[in-house]
């Protein structure tokens, strides 16, 4: 063979080697989830979190990363499959503490400190329910931790346990009584207490009692500390979270600083800690909105003087959620991501009565840290998992500067595979309302003339919505050659709450007819095969599809996750019974209600669709039982069905094993009724 030709068949066969391949089920391994980035106090490096994923021994390890502020030195600061989260800088810099259950004989995380200059991490706290959160005082001497106590019920069921005796009967007396992952929720309740770093002691701070103190935050002093409680004869029965403020010293009185109805840094919902001006006259925080509205409802920003006073509210003609509040160093300002229309974007609120403006648009950013006149921000868009970005110069005084991605944790993976074209849609309902959503198209362009079969994937919450974001699980049914459909239909958040509160006590309603308008607009476009349809979804999603395979025949396939149909069944049997009363009222006032919304289950026998049904064993979110109910519903009315039912899993499935049984699922049951040609 002449030389020439030679080389040219050896250049064809290494561009071959090195063309990006489609994604598989497996590929979720490779990629590194990054998350809790936090600047030094100086500016100069940024702390965060890498979760991986390891197959061969079915764990997701997650360790702390060290990167300098010019993208340099990146290393690994912790190793080991047990796990290290919330890295927090000391005020000098000198010190990350994090939380990690290494070596704990309770499997509980423990307070552990690293020396930035090098050597081995300490573990500090030997407590025996852990630590759950902590903060530093501004002097570095101190720390608070959020410690939770050992329910006596508990402990003696564990020493009837270790004794290899038959525990005590679970004796339930809370309004709330059930919570995923937690299980029972009996006697066990967060509060707060100080560690002395010099002495290594720790010692209560605020009064124990029935009720959770969460979110600590110091004053720039030091001599004060805000945290949320909620409080009252029976606070299981009510979302009115308020901030207190306590001395910083053991047996100091608490005070109550807001009052309003509302919920105030509710931890559940955004888990926004109160935030100190830093003159430490004010404190900003996040304000609910009507408890009857839920989750639908948009929270505001808000502040409020710390010796207490009445409130302003910064935000509340913009509509929008917020969260992560952060005052400006100058204090003229704050600093909060805000959820908007499939973003999440950086939002800067002068105190001057000025309306808020948009520092950072574009994709989804879920955090961000500042320090030293720089800021850090974790950021996705639909072609890049998260990184950590650099934003130059200090955005208080040069909005819109540009933006540098730090981190890139997974650049080698994405250089490997073929990743789909995303586009962002918008079309009308049946009844003239415009919808919004994105749009994955086929990885690869199916041949001239033929369209693409579809898949409607209906998101979770329902008070959430389809972000900027990537996406490996839509991504991975278009590399399989489906044009994915991701729909915002009212119930979703980013569109102000009359927009979300669409759905509300009416769920599978507008919600529905905004879904199938996302399908209509695809197959006039010419991007869905009306004939090759799949729809399926998780938690709400399986609900949606529910609603959506009992309401048309249409569709050809479907996947429900965690999902109910039968809703009076779930009165009682998972963690939503405030939700409940506040959107349906009580079944035996309310019955209408509650049966209209079960119409899936009520009206089975209008379902034709094959439909794949998978649950965590250990779900209290939204119980195993509401999935077999509708497994059974099918399986006698003879529609084909199968049950998936994942060991000791909660709502959110843990094990990457089980991760990739439902992805291969997922691809198998839609190939079956619905393959790509």
């Amino acid at each position: 063979m002449r030389p020439i030709l030679l080389l040219l068949v050896f250049a064809a066969a290494l561009s071959a080697a090195e063309a990006p391949r489609l994604l598989q089920p497996a590929d979720f391994a490779a990629l590194r989830t990054v998350s809790d980035p936090q600047l030094s106090p100086d500016g100069t490096a940024v702390a965060y979190v890498v979760k991986t994923v390891d197959l061969a021994k079915d764990k997701q390890p997650t360790n702390l990363w060290l990167i300098n502020w010019d993208g340099s030195g990146r290393h690994a600061l912790t190793f080991g499959d047990e796990g290290c989260s919330h890295p927090r800088w000391s005020p000098d810099g000198r010190w990350l503490a994090f939380l990690s259950s290494r070596g704990d004989d309770n499997d509980c995380d423990q307070l552990w400190l690293l020396p930035r200059a090098g050597g081995e991490a300490e573990k500090i706290t030997t407590l025996r329910t852990g630590v759950e959160d902590f903060a530093w005082s501004p002097d570095g001497s101190r720390l608070v931790l959020v410690v939770r106590n050992l329910d006596p019920r508990e402990a003696a069921a564990q020493q009837a346990e270790k004794d290899k005796k038959t525990p005590p009967p679970l004796v339930i007396d809370r309004f709330q009584f059930k919570q995923d992952i937690t299980g029972y929720l009996t006697g066990a309740y967060a509060h707060l207490q100080l560690l002395d770093l010099a002495t290594r002691k720790t010692e209560p701070l605020t009064a124990a009692g029935p009720h959770d103190d969460l979110l600590p935050a110091w004053s720039p002093n030091g001599r004060e500390i805000a945290f949320v409680t909620k409080r009252g004869d029976e606070p299981d029965r009510t979302e009115n979270w308020d901030i207190y403020v306590i001395a910083a010293e053991p047996g100091a009185k608490e005070r109550q600083l807001t009052t309003s109805p509302e919920a105030d840094c509710h931890p559940d919902w955004w888990a926004s800690a109160p935030a100190w001006s830093p003159d430490g006259q004010w404190i900003a925080y996040l304000h609910g909105a009507d408890p009857k509205k839920i989750e639908y409802a948009a929270n505001s920003l808000a502040i409020i003087p710390a010796a207490g006073g009445p409130a302003r509210i910064l935000t509340a003609a913009l509509d929008r959620n917020v969260f992560q509040p952060r005052w400006s160093p100058d204090g003229q300002s704050v600093l909060a991501l805000v959820e908007d229309d499939g973003e999440q974007q950086l939002l800067r609120v002068p105190l001057d009565g000025h309306a808020p403006e948009r520092v950072i648009t574009g994709g989804k950013i879920t955090a961000f840290t500042l320090a030293a006149g720089h800021l850090a921000l974790l950021k996705s868009d639909p072609n890049h998992p998260y990184e950590i970005w650099a934003h130059e110069p200090d955005p208080t005084y040069s909005p819109n500067g540009w933006v540098r991605i730090l981190t890139r944790e997974n650049d080698a993976f994405l250089a490997q595979v073929q990743l789909a074209k995303v586009d962002r849609t918008t079309f009308k309902s049946a009844d003239g309302t415009e919808v919004h959503g994105f749009l994955v198209h086929p990885a690869v362009a199916p041949a001239a003339g033929v369209k693409p079969p579809a898949l409607l994937r209906p998101h979770g919450g329902p008070q959430s919505q389809y972000a900027a974001e990537f996406s490996f699980e839509a991504q991975l049914f278009a590399a399989n050659g489906y044009t994915v459909i991701l729909p915002n239909p009212r119930g979703s958040t980013g569109r102000g709450t009359a927009y979300a509160m669409g759905i509300h006590a009416a769920w599978g309603s507008v919600d529905v007819q905004d879904d199938l308008a996302a399908v209509d607009d695809a197959v006039a476009r010419g991007l869905a095969d009306p004939d090759r349809l799949g729809v399926g979804g998780w938690s709400y999603g399986g609900m949606s599809t529910n609603y959506l395979i009992a309401s048309t025949t249409r569709f050809k396939a479907a996947t429900s996750g965690a999902s109910i149909a039968n809703v009076l069944a779930g009165y009682g049997t998972d963690e939503y019974i405030r939700d409940y009363e506040n959107e349906l009222g009580s079944p035996w006032k309310n019955p209408a209600a509650w049966q209209a919304i079960s119409y899936p289950f009520l009206h089975a026998d209008r379902i034709k669709t094959p439909t794949l049904f998978l649950c965590g064993e250990k779900d209290f979110n939204v119980p195993l039982p509401n999935s077999e109910q509708m497994y059974q519903a099918l399986r006698t009315l003879g529609v084909p069905t199968q049950l998936v039912i994942y060991p000791g899993q909660f709502h959110g499935l843990t094990k990457p094993s089980y991760f990739l049984d439902r992805y291969q699922r997922y691809l198998a049951w839609y190939a079956k009724y619905i393959p790509a040609k």
